[in-house]
């Protein structure tokens, strides 16, 4: 089984990549982000080491966590983020490897990951291939001003708190450019993958 991790800056366009992957190579496809969120779901271990950590003050009504509230919390103190960070990755992470296992006994060919942090957060080391979806900045800020309806401050905003291009560039295997059409990149993609 080949594992593929996805990575790149807001609005480069992962989730069309990702749909092609998943389509035409019948690649499971594994978000970072969503999988931390499941594992935050009320009642869970994750869940439970946050409220201990944060207190009853971040919940809903209904018991879950209140994702706005406790972003506001850690994004104002590095500490807490790092508390934060110390309960979910690790959690993220076994998950992952996890699956990964269970996918290979199950013979999938191709394990994709994607995550926005997934080369600062190591997961490059489970990767047999990392791949920077890059697209053009003018073309991000076209995409998020259309399908999110962010404005161009907000979206400086997002750009500035990502990694640079060059990062990307320099760790991971390959890169992808987005900026044009699908088929474009359906080629690019053939030609690594065939």
């Amino acid at each position: 089984m080949k594992v593929i991790g996805i990575t790149g800056g807001v609005g480069s366009g992962k989730s069309e990549v990702l749909k092609l992957l998943e389509q035409e190579y019948h690649a499971v496809v594994v978000q970072l982000d969503e999988v931390a969120k499941s594992l935050q779901k009320k009642g869970t271990v994750c869940w439970q080491q946050i409220v201990e950590v944060f207190g009853t003050e971040i919940l809903e009504k209904e018991g879950e966590l209140d994702r706005k509230k406790l972003a506001r919390i850690v994004f104002q103190d590095p500490e807490k983020l790092e508390q934060l960070n110390a309960i979910v990755h690790p959690a993220v992470r076994a998950y992952i490897l996890c699956d990964i296992k269970e996918k290979e006994q199950e013979d999938v060919k191709l394990y994709v990951l994607e995550a926005a942090l997934l080369l600062e957060a190591g997961y490059a080391r489970i990767c047999d291939e990392t791949w920077f979806i890059y697209t053009e900045e003018a073309i991000r800020r076209e995409r998020l001003k259309a399908s999110r309806g962010y404005s161009d401050e907000r979206i400086t905003d997002m750009i500035r708190s990502q990694s640079p291009e060059c990062y990307f560039k320099e760790h991971c295997t390959r890169v992808i450019d987005n900026s044009s059409t699908i088929e474009e990149t359906r080629r690019q993609i053939g030609e690594i993958l065939l």
